[in-house]
């Protein structure tokens, strides 16, 4: 028997719903059964009627956990999510950092640790904390080239979203990221008054309501979740069209596993980011209040700075989130907004000279707001209660835009010639790189989008319905099969997925099989499968052929 070392209950249950829909004899113990029902799976595992049993680390690490794996012929202990495991992750659960138990007390048994999500020094973190050093890496590539990546600047975004969403997304599953509570909260009664399917989804719930949305969206089509990042990890819903996020995610890691949820059927997906420089003070501040070493600290503010340059790069968005992994990509990818809508970028020496000097000449603690009045020369009870009506800088800026010289501000954070005093208000102050820039010694170069907002005459960024090619085949199939889908899936409580993905029943209607032997060819249907439902799937695609 396998042993899964599994962090979340959603994702046992999800993960051993699919197995035994391919007929593998999977089980999991987990704090959500009564004890008669952990009793059953024991006989099971005593009996020799499993073949893998997943437990949360902090379950597994039981002495009574541990005493019934030694009198049971385990096979494997696979370490999934095994990224928790790094203190300097995005996703640190001390729990984890006990699985070391598992070398001492089955030093003959073989161990495998996997994550989707693990740079360099996490990798070795892993290694390190789980005591594999002697073991073989595999390393895959990083790409999903199905889902195509967007940033935009903030402007208003919960109406970014909704544009978003009623032109590309309108019926289709998806989740909603924000940084809290509240704001999920907000978030989904907004996109509800708006006519959308949403529902809230963070720690803050009670279990039964938190349990209760999640089912909802695992087996309704069409439904948003509007989440911390305590919704989604792990789960495998393979029709999830689009992951946006309302807030800077904490890392590249975190940003990655996150969109990853979208487009798990290989078919197109969007990941949307608004983006803005409050965002950067916001995650700072979180860095320099917690109560990590300065090493991790440090760590951190390095992976934020990777996040933000990101965020403002001109070049390939998936260039340079494959690069952060180790990846190797080519130049450009042709699905993401700076590939399918390249960005110019235009000579800003002077202009930044000005901000530079602006920051220096108003005392180095006024946040971007404040600076821009001072630059466009806007006069409030503000500028003139501190004086700055009367230094150099005031009003030298009006060449530009508010909107213009907030976005140059920001590229000049992201571009480390500004730094963030996450320790008082969140001002802008100088630092060591501002120096050349102030000298003329240091050429800058800024994006175009200082100019938006202005409508860009090019390709537009489309994601296409799911739907969309079976719909225009044979609707009426499609429908069926979906209908039928639907019924098995409330016939066996599995979410509709774990039955049959869209992939699946698009290649169905496109290749329209009259025998066992061609349906059994179509990804997704497995051995199991097609004994289980070949049957009605063939009777209603020879319905169809018929009419």
């Amino acid at each position: 028997m396998g042993v899964v070392v599994s962090p979340l209950i959603a994702l046992m249950q999800d993960q051993v719903g699919a197995l035994r829909q391919n007929g593998i004899r999977a089980a999991f113990v987990n704090s959500s059964m009564t004890g008669n029902e952990v009793w059953q799976v024991i006989l099971q595992a005593q009996g020799g009627e499993l073949d893998l049993l997943y437990m949360a680390p902090e379950r597994i690490l039981m002495e009574s956990s541990l005493d019934l794996l030694s009198r049971i012929p385990v096979a494997l202990f696979a370490i999934d999510e095994a990224h928790c495991v790094s203190q300097w992750g995005h996703d640190f659960r001390p729990d984890y950092l006990g699985l070391t138990a598992l070398v001492d007390r089955f030093p003959g048994i073989p161990r495998l640790a996997l994550t989707a999500t693990a740079d360099a020094p996490t990798r070795s973190e892993i290694v390190k904390r789980l005591r594999l050093e002697g073991a073989r890496q595999f390393i895959a590539g990083f790409d999903r080239p199905n889902i195509c990546y967007r940033v935009t600047v903030k402007d208003n975004p919960r109406q970014q979203l909704k544009k978003f969403l009623e032109s590309e997304h309108v019926g289709d599953a998806g989740i909603v990221y924000c940084l809290s509570r509240a704001k999920v909260e907000e978030t989904a009664a907004w996109l509800v008054g708006h006519g959308f399917k949403a529902l809230p989804y963070h720690a803050g719930l009670n279990n039964a309501l938190r349990r209760q949305n999640q089912e909802r969206f695992l087996f309704e089509s069409g439904i948003i979740v509007v989440a911390t990042i305590a919704f989604g990890m792990g789960i495998d819903k393979p029709d999830v069209r689009f992951v946006a996020h309302l807030d800077l995610p904490k890392s590249l890691e975190a940003y990655y596993q996150e969109t990853g949820r979208a487009g798990r059927d290989g078919l197109p997906a969007n990941a949307f980011l608004t983006y803005g420089l409050e965002d950067v003070v916001i995650l700072r501040k979180f860095i320099e209040q917690s109560q990590a070493e300065e090493r991790i600290k440090l760590i951190e503010k390095r992976k934020l700075e990777s996040l933000i340059g990101f965020c403002e790069t001109v070049d390939c968005r998936r260039r340079v989130l494959l690069s952060y992994f180790g990846d190797n990509p080519p130049p450009t990818c042709n699905n993401c907004d700076t590939c399918l809508d390249p960005v110019a970028t235009w000579e800003g020496l002077v202009v930044a000279q000005k901000a530079l000097s602006c920051v220096f000449r108003t005392g180095q603690i006024f946040g971007m707001v404040h600076l821009v009045d001072v630059l466009t020369g806007k006069k409030n009870e503000k500028i003139t209660r501190f004086g700055h009506h009367k230094v150099s800088t005031f009003g030298i800026g009006k060449e530009l835009t508010a909107s213009q010289w907030r976005s140059v501000f920001r590229q000049l954070v992201a571009g480390g010639y500004l730094e963030v005093d996450v320790e008082g208000h969140g001002g802008l102050r100088l630092c060591e790189s501002s120096r050349a820039v102030l000298r003329g010694e240091q050429v800058v170069y800024f994006r175009r989008d200082a100019d938006a907002p202005r409508e860009r005459k090019s390709k537009a960024i489309r994601t296409p319905s799911p739907v969309s090619s079976p719909a225009t085949e044979s609707p009426g199939l499609w429908e069926a099969l979906r209908a039928m889908r639907l019924e098995l899936a409330k016939e066996h409580a599995l979410p509709p997925y774990i039955i049959f993905h869209d992939a699946t029943l698009r290649e169905i209607v496109s290749t329209m099989p009259t025998t066992l032997e061609e349906l059994g060819k179509i990804h997704g249907v497995g051995t199991r499968k097609l004994k289980n439902y070949g049957a009605q799937v063939l009777q209603l695609v020879m319905a169809f052929r018929v009419g």
